[in-house]
């Protein structure tokens, strides 16, 4: 074992807490909805981005690089001063949703480069401008354009010409739990000699002004040159050694009122006063008594071109007589122990900048995760030390989830445009997690069905924004992927009792969707929105504007998905306890029945394939019982391919109870036994196929999504048919035309505030579900099934073949091709050639439906995380 592995077995046998410490501060908590306490539920409007620095949060902190301890209570992190701008740069900047012409986006340059599982060593980058960073220009020109124009990035400012930046990369390494060494090294990549501040700040998280009783209060003060002492009354007493004794800054992390709300000043030294005093000179900002709740080593750096500097700090819970002797042997160590970890990893994947995309992809992974709470019934009611919340608020957001109160570790999509988790986006992280931290991973999913997170009524809570959304439900699906995963690694031993515990839990949330998504009993699903946004007509969230609802494809197909993936967690079990056979039968027949609802509309009047199109399609139903299929094509009928399952004969042979109740529904309801794919004929080495569509279905299908002209891009499965750039679906209604069309790049809807796109562009996790789910169909059919690959082309491949193909395709969006360029950067030559930008990569959102330019948040490593995976399944 190498010795990140002996650290993360260690921290999983709970002998040693290696993960006490991490990067679990968000990017932006301004803007959130934990802490608007408005009475419009405008959480981008309540903190602003120029009040947070002078603002105290209630329900976690943010900052640049930074680190903070489980409960985040201590956090540390850097911030910086280029002589130039206006504010500290203490945290990142971006767009609000109203602002950005495509919606909410960050405007800044950085990079995850690395993280082990444990935190033991953390590196990123941090690209910082030498002259006054461009906040208006920003706003303004991004205010300017329309929804049909690019959105205008910190790049086309021209601040980083002629190279006049920093590169600010910020490190961490582990001698101990409880013993962190910081280290920040500044280059100055510009032509002439520059000055910058560095100051690391390490404060406490403000836990003592909500409540009217004399809470504990922490507190940090000087104890000798460059020394801190930390003092809180649940984490103890830390140290923070900082090299070279520099002058260290004192204020309290507490609101200023008199800047914000004009409140009678006090005298107090507020959470800005680091910034008032280093930028404006206020000397009357800091606490000359050199104690408070928050602090900064102030280190002024004067570097000529080319050239650079470190900063060295360190946290410790002991008290260090030379904490800087063994420091740069520590970090070396570090690096050292995360280049063994990934050799090992990466020893089946020999390319030089698949390695490198990979390790970064990783890296993103692991520094999404944050320090997430929100008490739902506190938020509702207010703090007694504060003004009470709005009435507004008893009837607002999430107000039928007092239930919820979270304080947990949680890997984020994105810790700046998306600093919550969102159920079906955790799904598809914990897949990659799983390679480098299975115990994170299984813990992820057992958490969102706790009775902290899960609704009573079995729903899953979908996102902070309004938990009672519709995610798609994959919950089980990754249940089961990283339970065999996790089976693999630990030599065939699979952990039955967080299989068990996750399946109890979902068993309750199929029947909610049962009970609340088939309103009508014939096991069609009207899910909503299901996480595709735009991809409709219609806003699917929102009452049609025709009146009645729309019968899904998507919907019931994920839901088919879902009776499979649990019918196969039910099998897993019963091979310990035979009770579950009678749990696989029951989600075996929930299969059948919704097989035969899309085929025949659940009533036998109508269904969801369309014969003439080969491909299935969404339904309105109106109230006067008229439905209309809506002919987009879209990745709503490309889902119906995830619900397949292949069962093994001698899997069947052990569940004689399973066998006999499927082989007695096959022979009693025979219009579902031939809806069911080859179920009674053994395919492939003795195994039987579940799955929605027959082996013609499957090749109509297959031919669509396999033409270049309509879903197959060079560099993926795109959402949406290319057929709609030249014949858009247009369905008219007697006030209005709503049209669909093909949208490559960013969206033009102001559906879901302008900034997702379904109609166009590729997604990695819908072509990780291909991808898979090909691979299962080619499981059950061998090599005898073969398509065209592309349609069209005369070129004839088995399924795994086209898979393979595909994932080839999606690696290219971040690879370099053979100019040297990686697809997902686009025209911009910076990003393309520069050799400080060309090889640290950004994880988009989506990708451009035709070039493979990235789009949407740029560090959604979260399910592009999956990237991870398909390097290694492209062959």
């Amino acid at each position: 074992m190498t010795q990140e592995q002996l650290r993360l077995a260690e921290h999983n046998a709970h002998k040693a807490s290696w993960k006490k410490f991490g990067p679990y501060l968000t990017e932006r908590q301004w803007g959130t909805v934990r802490e608007d306490y408005s009475a419009d539920g405008n959480a981008w409007d309540y903190i602003s981005h120029d009040m947070a620095r002078s603002k105290a949060y209630r329900w976690g902190e943010e900052g640049i690089g930074g680190i903070s301890d489980d409960q985040q209570q201590l956090c540390l992190a850097v911030a910086l001063w280029n002589g130039q701008d206006e504010i500290l740069k203490e945290r990142l900047f971006g767009l609000t949703n109203g602002q950005g012409n495509h919606g909410e986006d960050v405007k800044e340059l950085y990079y995850y480069l690395d993280s082990t599982p444990t935190h033991s060593y953390l590196k990123m980058l941090y690209k910082y401008p030498q002259r006054a960073f461009p906040y208006r220009k920003l706003v303004k020109e991004n205010a300017r354009r329309t929804r049909q124009q690019p959105e205008y990035e910190l790049l086309d400012t021209g601040i980083f010409d002629q190279n006049r930046y920093f590169d600010v990369f910020v490190e961490y390494a582990k001698a101990g739990p409880d013993d962190v060494l910081m280290q920040v090294t500044v280059h100055n990549r510009g032509p002439k000699k520059a000055p910058v501040q560095v100051l690391p700040q390490l404060w406490f998280r403000n836990t003592w002004s909500w409540d009217n009783a004399a809470a504990a209060r922490p507190g940090l003060r000087e104890t000798g040159p460059g020394v801190v002492q930390a003092e809180h009354p649940q984490l103890g007493r830390y140290h923070f050694y900082c090299d070279q004794a520099p002058r260290l800054l004192f204020c309290e992390n507490e609101t200023n009122g008199p800047r914000l709300y004009d409140l009678p000043a006090e005298g107090r030294h507020f959470k800005d006063g680091i910034n008032d005093f280093v930028v404006e000179g206020d000397a009357a900002a800091i606490n000359e008594a050199q104690r408070g709740t928050k602090v900064a080593a102030q280190y002024e750096l004067l570097l000529p071109p080319g050239q650079s500097a470190t900063v060295r700090l360190r946290l410790s819970a002991a008290a260090l007589a030379a904490p800087f002797a063994d420091f740069d042997a520590v970090v070396a160590a570090r690096q050292q122990d995360a280049d063994e970890f990934y050799d090992c990893l990466q020893e089946n994947l020999p390319d030089p900048d698949a390695r490198n995309v990979q390790r970064q992809a990783f890296a993103g992974m692991l520094w999404s995760k944050q320090f997430y709470y929100y008490d739902v019934t506190q938020w509702l009611a207010g703090d007694p030390a504060v003004l009470t919340p709005p009435t507004e608020r008893a009837r607002g957001r999430n107000r039928h989830w007092p239930h919820l109160h979270n304080a947990d570790l949680i890997s984020m999509p994105d810790k700046w445009e998306y600093p919550w988790y969102a159920a079906w986006d955790l799904a598809f992280h914990c897949i990659p997690l799983a390679m480098v931290d299975a115990g994170f991973a299984k813990e992820q999913l057992r958490l969102l069905t706790r009775d902290r997170y899960m609704h009573p009524n079995g729903q899953l809570p979908a996102y902070e924004w309004n938990f009672s959304d519709v995610n798609p439900p994959v919950h089980a699906w990754a249940t089961w992927r990283v339970y065999k995963m996790d089976k693999k690694l630990n030599e065939g031993r699979g952990d039955t009792v967080f299989l068990e515990a996750v399946f109890h839990k979902l068993a309750l949330n199929f029947t909610w969707w049962v009970n609340r998504k088939d309103k009508s009993e014939r096991n069609i699903f009207e899910g909503g929105f299901l996480g595709l946004d735009n991809i409709g007509v219609f806003d699917r969230s929102a009452p049609l504007p025709t009146g009645g609802f729309i019968e899904q494809s998507d919907g019931t197909s994920w839901m088919a998905m879902f009776a499979l993936n649990m019918m196969r967690i039910a099998l897993e079990l019963a091979k310990t306890n035979p009770v579950y056979q009678e749990m696989a039968g029951k989600f075996f027949e929930h299969f059948l029945y919704i097989a035969d609802a899309m085929t025949r509309g659940g009533d036998g009047l109508f269904n969801l394939w369309d014969e003439e199109d080969g491909f299935y399609y969404d339904v309105l139903h109106t109230p006067d019982e008229k439905r209309t299929k809506l002919k987009v094509r879209s990745i709503v009928g490309l889902i119906p391919l995830f619900a397949v399952e292949v069962v093994e004969q001698d899997l069947l042979d052990a569940m004689p109870e399973f066998t006999a109740r499927a082989r007695w529904l096959l022979a009693n309801r025979p219009h579902l036994a031939q809806l069911v794919s080859r179920w009674e004929e053994p395919g492939r080495g003795a195994r039987h196929l579940l799955g929605l569509l027959r082996r013609s279905r499957l090749k109509r299908l297959l031919s669509r999504m396999l033409d270049e002209r309509e879903f197959l891009s060079e560099f993926g499965i795109r959402a949406m048919s290319r057929y709609h750039l030249a014949h858009p679906y247009v369905f008219s209604t007697e006030e209005a035309d709503f049209t669909v069309e093909y949208v490559p790049g960013e969206a033009e809807s102001g559906m879901f505030g302008g900034n997702s796109n379904w109609r166009g562009p590729i997604w990695l996790p819908i072509n990780y579900l291909i991808i898979e789910s090909l691979q299962r169909f080619y499981f059950y059919y061998g090599d005898k099934f073969r398509v065209e690959y592309p349609t069209g082309s005369g070129t004839y491949l088995n399924l795994q073949e086209v898979a393979t193909a595909l994932a080839g395709r999606l690696s290219k969006l971040l690879l370099r091709d053979a100019a040297g360029r990686r697809p997902a950067f686009g025209t911009e030559e910076k990003l393309q050639t520069d050799p400080y930008f060309r090889d640290h990569l950004l994880f988009h959102e989506y990708f451009h439906g035709d070039n493979g330019r990235g789009m949407g948040a740029n560090h959604q490593t979260g399910w592009t995380g999956l990237i991870v995976r398909l390097l290694q399944m492209r062959g």
